[in-house]
């Protein structure tokens, strides 16, 4: 790449390196997997809107992480499929650092809404007769207002700065969108505050809820056990399947794509870009699945509605 363009302030994304040839049957499954993360979570948040027995907290709490997932969704279809298809090939840094602060902020959000939703299953069956009296409406609105709250004041001040580094090293971005991280690799400025800030931030939110989630798993693991009806544990413990699985589906790429980033710089490219997008579009596009069959009561919806459009 040229000289000349280390100083400009456009950035070329990156495709699947070496599969150009064949990038418009690869849009293909790409396209195909955006549009189940769009109608999966739009048909959960239609189930739950529509349907007045899930009105509750565990599917309120629901409704935020498809929101999320939709989001995600959003933020970063137009580069992914503008790449396979043609219509893009780089992205100007004022759309980078808007698009790496929707990924990361929505990251936080989806790591806050698990944390809250082990703390629903926690209380469910820990305190089963409080639990209508603990989770409120209202105390879930504002636990909704703080998680974003705690997702979007926090990371402005890392992803500002990034306005105000020189990029003098090449332009060419790792994925087909946005990260942080691959924004100050390209910088030859002072980094040391986005390096410090980012690593609190990912302390402070993801690890921190990860051990949160885990602590409560303990709970619950705790109160089950000493249910002497094995039904009755088999049952409480099927209520938490589905979460447990969300979970999975969440930190799982998160802590792939950070060990290629951390350890797999030896490693090819495609590998580097096929991480990024487990990263950004596993958790959208399985949770919907999960839940629709996991979640009894979701399922018996979904049903209803296809029979019903089916007639």
């Amino acid at each position: 790449m040229p000289i000349s363009n280390f100083s400009s302030s456009r950035f070329f994304l990156t495709g699947f390196p070496g599969l150009e040839r064949y990038y418009f049957w690869l849009s293909i499954p790409f396209a195909f997997i955006y549009a189940m993360v769009f109608l999966g979570n739009c048909m959960v948040l239609h189930v739950i809107r529509t349907e007045p027995s899930l009105h509750q907290p565990m599917f309120y709490f629901l409704a935020m992480l498809a929101l999320t997932d939709l989001c995600v969704g959003l933020s970063t279809v137009h580069t992914v499929l503008g790449v396979l298809w043609g219509l893009m090939q780089e992205i100007s840094l004022d759309s980078c650092i808007a698009q790496s602060y929707f990924i990361h902020g929505l990251s936080f959000v989806e790591s806050s809404v698990l944390l809250a939703m082990a703390f629903d299953r926690c209380i469910a069956i820990r305190s089963p007769l409080r639990y209508s009296s603990i989770l409120t409406n209202e105390k879930i609105v504002k636990i909704g207002v703080a998680i974003s709250c705690r997702s979007s004041l926090l990371i402005p001040p890392v992803i500002i700065r990034l306005r105000f580094l020189d990029y003098c090293r090449p332009h060419t971005l790792s994925h087909s969108f946005c990260l942080h991280q691959d924004l100050i690799r390209m910088a030859c400025s002072d980094i040391r505050f986005n390096s410090i800030y980012g690593l609190a931030l990912v302390i402070s939110n993801l690890l921190l809820d990860a051990v949160l989630i885990l602590v409560s798993y303990i709970m619950i693991l705790w109160t089950v056990m000493a249910i002497a009806s094995r039904e009755e544990r088999v049952k409480s413990l099927q209520t938490c399947v589905s979460h447990i699985c969300a979970v999975l589906v969440f930190y799982i790429p998160i802590i792939g794509l950070t060990m290629v980033h951390r350890f797999g710089k030896h490693l090819s490219p495609l590998v580097h870009v096929l991480m990024g997008n487990i990263y950004i579009l596993f958790p959208p596009l399985m949770n919907p699945i999960i839940y629709s069959i996991k979640t009894q009561q979701i399922r018996r919806r979904v049903q209803r509605l296809f029979d019903f459009k089916g007639t």
